[in-house]
């Protein structure tokens, strides 16, 4: 019989909400117990596991140290295993319970996440989902610390830490003003638009995407713009301030202000980009996890990210 680890999940629980909180104070507050008591079960933490977790300084908060980076993916994972524990034994074999957390790529975040959310809780009511959108590095980042059990990302710079599923694949295009000479034609090359400034939407990956592109057919952008939000790169493009390269197709012609912008296909042999729900490979997904990954490769994705709509 294998002894009894030293320390409690409870303690575990306080660590990993002091190294969110960033001071011992805060998650204090966030747990609503006393300071001194989650102060203990830091200590107590340490204690037993033989390492210190964190530096602590005095109105400056903690720092984690090396090792207790590392203690705090494997905490994180921890729980959720006791979670998925508490929730099998409690729920019918059918139910899901707890909760999962889900990551989604920014500019695919308003198409791909509200029918798949709207749906797979409809499936298990008793599930909470609570969902981050970011760039795709910091998604990366998220999953392998443990803080996100799945992301919804593009199959572009993935690390090979990652495991992959794929979800569907969509075609980048090129976005012109309405009003543009080009907006006629069905395709246009990349190099008729090299001399005349380009808006680019500065969020990983979709800049070195973008370069990529054009420097794979010999094209040097003019590059005017950087936005970070895909709908200021819309809303440029529509003020006729530039063009772009994007991957999601929204349903919808206009911007926010209601400007006008039109799909056009790039003349070059492109290839379809593939979106992806990835996990970190050394982590075994839990009931909740399998179950909407299930769910993904079953259901009816939205119009504008389904394989056939990069045809459009």
């Amino acid at each position: 019989m294998n002894p009894a680890p030293r320390f409690s999940l409870r303690q575990l629980a306080y660590f990993v909400a002091i190294a969110e909180a960033g001071t011992i104070s805060e998650a204090a507050q966030r747990l609503h117990i006393s300071q001194p008591a989650v102060s203990l079960a830091l200590s107590d933490l340490e204690r037993a596991l033989k390492v210190q977790l964190c530096v602590r300084r005095k109105s400056h908060g903690i720092t984690l140290t090396p090792t207790g980076t590392q203690v705090l993916r494997r905490a994180r994972q921890l729980l959720r295993q006791a979670e998925d524990l508490e929730g099998e034994a409690s729920a019918g074999e059918g139910s899901l319970t707890g909760v999962l957390s889900l990551g989604c790529f920014v500019t695919l975040a308003p198409t791909v996440l509200p029918p798949l959310l709207q749906g797979f809780s409809a499936l298990h009511p008793g599930l909470t989902v609570d969902f981050a959108e970011a760039t795709q590095d910091v998604l990366q980042r998220r999953l392998l610390s443990g803080e996100l059990d799945l992301a919804v990302i593009y199959d572009m710079d993935v690390v090979p830490e990652m495991e992959r599923a794929e979800l569907f694949t969509m075609r980048p295009h090129i976005l012109l003003p309405a009003d543009h000479p080009l907006a006629d034609r069905p395709a246009v090359s990349l190099h008729e638009l090299a001399p005349e400034p380009m808006v680019l939407l500065d969020a990983a990956p979709s800049s070195h995407h973008a370069l990529g592109l054009c420097h794979g057919f010999g094209v040097v952008p003019r590059v005017r713009y950087r936005p970070t939000s895909y709908e200021v790169a819309r809303a440029l493009v529509g003020r006729g301030m530039g063009w772009s390269i994007l991957v999601q197709r929204p349903s919808n012609d206009r911007t926010y202000e209601g400007s006008r912008v039109v799909i056009k296909e790039i003349a070059e042999p492109v290839r379809a980009e593939a979106v992806l729900l990835a996990w970190p490979r050394a982590v075994r997904l839990n009931r909740r996890a399998e179950e909407f990954l299930r769910y993904c490769r079953d259901a009816a994705l939205p119009t504008g990210a389904r394989p056939e709509a990069s045809q459009a």
